[in-house]
């Protein structure tokens, strides 16, 4: 099995597992919409289901369509970056821990759509009445996913930009 391949399982099994419990931590522990402060001030653990995608995004749809869109779009990322890592010769290992991220977000989300038809969220990280909105640990690894992708990128092109 090529080196890339089993860091991509293992990372993703890591990732999905750790996702999957925090949200069924919360879950059982929590009500709905109860918030418990960590740090006053600063952050809170809470408990909310969105039914969208970041900052609320499609939230106001219907629920049907949600369901469908939401599950066709993640799908189908799964999908071709499951292709990408089995096809791919390269043995660039910021791609790969990349992809792994953000495939290890996308699986941890679509569990939840599909349970639930929403997401479990319950990071809540504000200043006075400022709140970013709540958020889990599969959209952490979906957002560092894509900045080290960006990053991996930007070092690519100016090694490959002539002198």
């Amino acid at each position: 099995m090529k080196k890339n391949i089993l860091i991509f399982i293992l990372g993703a099994a890591f990732v999905i597992a750790l996702d999957q419990i925090t949200k069924a931590a919360i879950v059982t522990k929590f009500v709905l919409h109860e918030s418990y402060a960590i740090i006053d001030g600063f952050f809170n653990l809470v408990y909310v289901m969105n039914p969208g995608a970041a900052f609320g995004f499609l939230a106001g749809a219907s629920a049907i369509f949600r369901y469908v869109f939401f599950i066709g779009i993640t799908s189908a990322v799964i999908l071709l970056i499951l292709y990408y890592i089995v096809k791919s010769k390269s043995q660039n290992m910021q791609t790969v821990i990349s992809l792994t991220l953000i495939f290890s977000g996308a699986v941890g989300n679509l569990i939840d759509r599909i349970r639930f038809g929403a997401v479990v969220d319950f990071l809540d990280f504000y200043i006075g009445t400022w709140h970013w909105p709540a958020f889990n640990v599969a959209d952490s690894s979906i957002f560092l996913g894509a900045v080290l992708m960006i990053w991996a990128m930007i070092i690519q092109r100016k090694e490959e930009a002539p002198l």
